[in-house]
């Protein structure tokens, strides 16, 4: 940085072509969003260093040396960032539960809605096991669509209760290590 203020000149040739350089950067990127965003970027950190020029057209020559080297640092940041979510994606795949985990989780969770009032008990088999709609869960115990809905909430919410009592920071991670026993705790 020089610290010399730019010559009004150089400024104006550069905002005349605001235009050319946003499309400049449309085509390199394929995003306007992102092309607006290079350009606002590339005007803020040169505008320390127009000082140092001498005319307006090395300004211009200057400044699109500064958007092709923008053009270069986005794509750059943007391949790290998708081999990045890549890897994860890669990385939750592995971490997805065994069907054998997923069977045991089933099983212990199972066994703790069996410990809930009957009719909590009966809407979570029938609307989240069975795989029944609510307003249908509410035709067949002939009680109102709310009412069904409140009876399934608070059985989830029991439920989430009786996880958290018997199995304890197991719960809180998705019971993915599970070595509780699924024993409720009174």
């Amino acid at each position: 940085m020089n610290g010399a203020a730019p010559k009004p000149e150089v400024v104006e040739r550069l905002v005349a072509n605001h235009r050319r350089f946003l499309a400049f950067l449309e085509k390199r990127t394929g995003d306007r969003a992102v092309a607006e965003d290079l350009l606002q970027e590339a005007f803020v950190r040169g505008i320390d260093r127009l000082g140092a020029l001498r005319d307006d057209e090395a300004a211009v020559a200057w400044f699109y040396r500064a958007l092709r080297n923008a053009v270069v640092d986005h794509h750059r940041r943007r391949g790290a960032s998708e081999r990045s979510l890549a890897g994860l994606a890669r990385e939750l795949e592995a971490s997805e539960p065994s069907d054998e985990l997923e069977r045991e989780i089933c099983r212990c969770v199972g066994e703790l809605a069996e410990t809930l009032k009957p009719e909590y008990a009966d809407a979570l088999r029938s609307v989240e096991v069975a795989g029944l709609a609510v307003k249908d869960y509410a035709a067949q115990r002939g009680i109102s669509a709310s009412n069904a809905g409140v009876r399934v909430f608070r059985a989830r919410e029991a439920l989430r209760r009786q996880v958290a009592a018997a199995c304890g920071t197991c719960a809180e991670h998705g019971c993915f290590d599970c070595h509780c026993g699924s024993k409720p705790r009174a």
